[in-house]
């Protein structure tokens, strides 16, 4: 038995994987996830908007209702699931002390989306920052969990002090469509490009409104980065 494998086990002993639906300990060694309760997530389905990747109820649309009145600062983006579907399960991840999902998050981001993340052809993963304040109060970042995550399974380095978070922002679920832009404005600010990364693929939880990506990408864009990416594990509907 390798190291590696005697160190995973000394983990499992210490800290159980937990299941990201039912927080039970998962009985089998190999599985992050109660099979049972993995059907209970829902998979982004056909037709997709061709920009942000929300599911479009509507059929022979390219885009949803959100991109085709507005443009973006980024190329395009793809979610695994839908946000409602997921909602508990993130809500735990990144309030409930819940980290450990992770594992079981960016496994499944690469099994379905890897090949689309890869196509990308990104220089680096760029985890969607936190605020200094909210990083001390929750102890960890749950985008560079899953930037982390993603990086170990297909090989695209991560970068996390290229963008930094200015502005402790509000929640944007309690801001209306006018609140949500300007909560984000100047919320971004890029660190030195002393590599000149020339693409990036941004990381984050949850993609609603696109406002967060959206500032985020301007910023990079601005700071002489060609083109910005992103990747979330979950997402709302669009219209």
């Amino acid at each position: 038995m390798g190291i590696e494998n005697i160190k995973e086990g000394v983990l499992d002993l210490l800290y159980p994987k937990r299941c990201p639906v039912c927080d039970d300990i998962v009985p089998e060694k190999k599985r992050l996830c109660c099979p049972e309760c993995e059907r209970i997530f829902y998979e982004v389905k056909q037709p997709r908007c061709l920009k942000c990747g929300k599911h479009i109820k509507t059929s022979g649309k390219a885009f949803c209702y959100d991109c085709s009145r507005g443009m973006h600062f980024y190329e395009y983006g793809v979610s695994l699931y839908e946000y409602a579907s997921v909602h508990d399960s993130i809500y735990s991840f990144k309030n409930g002390n819940r980290g450990e999902y992770a594992r079981f998050y960016g496994e499944k981001i690469t099994e379905k989306l890897g090949d689309k993340i890869l196509a990308m052809k990104g220089d680096a993963l760029v985890p969607i920052p936190l605020h200094p304040e909210k990083f001390r109060k929750r102890g960890y970042n749950q985008a560079e969990l899953l930037a982390k995550e993603i990086s170990v399974r297909l090989g695209i380095p991560i970068r996390n002090d290229i963008l930094i978070r200015i502005k402790n922002t509000d929640a944007q679920k309690h801001q209306g469509d006018f609140g949500r832009q300007n909560n984000m404005k100047k919320a971004f600010h890029m660190v030195q490009n002393d590599v000149k990364l020339k693409t990036i693929i941004l990381v984050d939880d949850v993609y609603t409104t696109g406002n967060t990506i959206d500032a985020a990408a301007k910023e990079l864009r601005e700071g002489g980065i060609d083109r910005v990416f992103f990747v979330t594990l979950a997402i709302g509907k669009g219209k």
